[in-house]
């Protein structure tokens, strides 16, 4: 059996972005997602969170690594905040841009994240893949993050236990700053792509949240002492 955990970053930025967020949790694939609580749409993101029980729910830290003896108090003052919003603790933890691992911030985030026993995105049991992105080099390249490649990916690169896909679906508004725009709508087409949840179930895949990440784990382990 392999596992899947298909995470959304960025809930809380805008409205849009939330819609795409819990539309592709409802009507595909995605099955945990990253709060970001300093951004416009967090309270609101903070309230969706509360209504729909079986999605993941983490926090996406904004950390700064030039200023590591920042991060600490950093830390916690987001996770005070996560707790405001949501009304209960992450179910795993990551970093926008993935800035958590920079070695100047990840020793802090580690002995955060084991003191209030949270997942961190590549340092648990689910390795971390991020090929699901449809920019760089500052071009779009929607074929990226196809129906198409998607299925391609689920093929190759599932592999072994537990597996995280990290994406960014969403619905963009008027005015919305960001470089990656067209690519959220895709990637939202995509997750909600009948296609994809049976390719996922034709290979045996099993999807789930970090919220059962523990229990997989625990059963993982128990298989591999017995062998």
């Amino acid at each position: 059996m392999k596992w899947l955990i298909v995470t959304a970053d960025d809930f809380g930025i805008t409205s849009g972005i939330n819609r795409g967020i819990i539309q592709a949790h409802c009507e595909g694939i995605l099955t945990s997602t990253s709060l970001m609580v300093d951004r416009p749409a967090g309270d609101e993101a903070g309230s969706l969170a509360r209504e729909y029980k079986t999605l993941s729910v983490g926090i996406h830290l904004e950390l700064d690594p030039n200023h590591a003896d920042r991060v600490p108090a950093e830390l916690e003052r987001q996770y005070d905040r996560f707790l405001e919003l949501v009304g209960g603790a992450p179910t795993h933890a990551d970093s926008h841009h993935d800035v958590h691992y920079d070695p100047r911030v990840l020793p802090h985030v580690l002995v955060w994240s084991r003191r209030i026993g949270v997942h961190v995105r590549g340092c648990s049991r689910a390795r971390h893949f991020s090929k699901f992105y449809g920019q760089w080099g500052g071009e779009t390249h929607l074929e990226q993050i196809s129906v198409e490649s998607l299925i391609r990916m689920l093929e190759a690169d599932v592999c072994g236990d537990v597996t995280e896909l990290n994406c960014h679906p969403g619905y963009i508004e008027p005015g919305f700053p960001s470089s990656y725009a067209a690519e959220r709508e895709e990637e939202l087409r995509t997750l909600c792509d009948d296609r994809v949840r049976q390719a996922i179930h034709g290979k045996e895949i099993r999807l789930i949240g970090f919220r059962e990440l523990s229990v997989v784990s625990t059963g993982l382990d128990a298989a591999e002492r017995s062998r």
